[in-house]
């Protein structure tokens, strides 16, 4: 049970007190000092803590004696805390009882007076004073209590996102993602890219429809049930068929995903292509790029029960990379018009920079996502996903031998 207190303070406002004395001429002077103020007030008193306590307390200010029939000392003031942590409290000391006030200000009131040295205005000032701390003291707390919870969910959402699971020394993943809710590390946007024991890199990006928190939660769903199937060893088709179970059964209101599902061979010449509802990727080569094509599109995931994914070969020049994306990074407007960025635009976007300015992995896509604001003039309001896979058959590999270093170190 907590007081009710009013946002600010102004002199015609009048001044809710409560005040617990058992003492019949200590409450007719704090009354009497109260009157002589020309600031109205409304003044209720009780004799014990027990009868204070019975009810919902709605002053601004408590006045507290602490020699009282039912409550001695601090005891008072604990249990004052503890019913109503919101109300501001003054406590009240007798000319030889200076320690026993500090002592109540460090047990959580707000300040103490000394009965037969205060008057009207200085009790007023001390109500007055003392409600605005503890206001201030309720903002602050509530301030650490958001910087606590928003640490938490930063360090559970972080642990969230994928970490990619590449060995190959000839290939560089770079990604980038920000989600379109405020003050978030998750949206419904997902990503992630595992090479198994044979070689094969599979790769993925999926935007989950929405952009709340359980569009979010359903997206991090997906992405460790693609993983874990993966690994496992499923086919391509049986993994898509998979994931979409795992969508139906976790969604909480009809929602549907589009998944963009890639399969690097072995000897990095080629690659496999389904498309769930979600658009191509791009391919870059060492001379130029394109969009993969969509003659393929399936479903998104969640829309047709037993779908069906059909596949696609592309072959592969080395030095190539393959950039997979969500919408977010396209939808941005063109301009103060409706008009959209696109995703064929956005891709010719890629190609400029990459001519232009010849930068290639994490700040290309910084670049892009830079590019595509100038354009939205402003942030991108859906979530992003970019996740750039680079192919450099001239890396080094720190496990080959080196026969020239092998001589040296003879």
């Amino acid at each position: 049970m907590t007081a009710a207190l009013d946002s600010s303070w102004d002199p015609r406002t009048r001044l809710r007190v409560l005040l617990i004395e058992d003492d019949d001429g200590d409450a007719l002077l704090v009354e009497e000092m109260l009157a002589d103020t020309d600031v109205p007030y409304a003044l209720e008193r009780v004799e014990t803590l027990t009868a204070a306590l019975s009810g919902p307390l709605t002053a601004d200010c408590v006045v507290l004696d602490l020699q009282l029939p039912d409550a001695m000392g601090l005891g008072g003031l604990t249990k004052l805390g503890q019913h109503a942590p919101g109300v501001a409290v003054v406590v009240l000391t007798g000319q030889h009882d200076q320690a026993t006030g500090v002592a109540a200000v460090a047990a959580g009131a707000q300040d103490y007076l000394v009965k037969d040295q205060v008057d009207g205005p200085l009790l007023v000032k001390a109500l007055r004073f003392a409600r605005e701390r503890k206001r201030a003291e309720q903002v602050e707390q509530q301030f650490l209590q958001q910087q606590l919870l928003a640490r938490e969910n930063a360090r559970l959402e972080r642990g969230l996102l994928p970490s990619p699971l590449l060995r190959d020394p000839h290939l560089d993943l770079a990604a980038r993602y920000r989600p379109g809710r405020n003050g978030s590390l998750l949206g419904g946007d997902f990503y992630d890219a595992i090479e198994l024991a044979d070689g094969t890199v599979h790769m993925m990006i999926g935007d989950v429809c929405g952009h709340g928190p359980d569009e979010a939660a359903l997206g991090v769903a997906l992405r460790i049930a693609w993983r874990s199937l993966v690994m496992a060893g499923l086919p391509m088709p049986d993994v898509l068929s998979m994931v979409e179970r795992v969508l139906v059964h976790e969604r909480i209101e009809p929602l549907f995903a589009t998944v963009c599902m890639v399969v690097v061979a072995p000897d990095r010449r080629s690659l496999r292509l389904s498309l769930a509802g979600h658009l191509p990727p791009l391919l870059l080569t060492p001379g130029d790029g394109h969009l993969l094509s969509r003659e393929r599109l399936g479903v998104p995931l969640g829309v047709v029960e037993g779908a069906k994914w059909d596949a696609v070969d592309v072959p592969l020049e080395p030095g190539w990379s393959l950039l997979l994306y969500t919408d977010g990074v396209f939808e941005g407007r063109v301009g103060a018009g409706s008009e959209r960025l696109g995703h064929e635009r956005m891709a010719a976007l890629v190609l400029d920079i990459k001519r232009e300015t010849g930068i290639h992995g994490h700040a290309l896509l910084d670049e892009l996502i830079a590019r595509a604001e100038r354009l939205n003039s402003g942030p991108l309001d859906d979530d992003v996903a970019l996740a750039l896979l680079s192919h450099d058959p001239e890396a080094h590999d720190p496990e080959a031998h080196d026969p020239e270093a092998e001589a040296d170190e003879r």
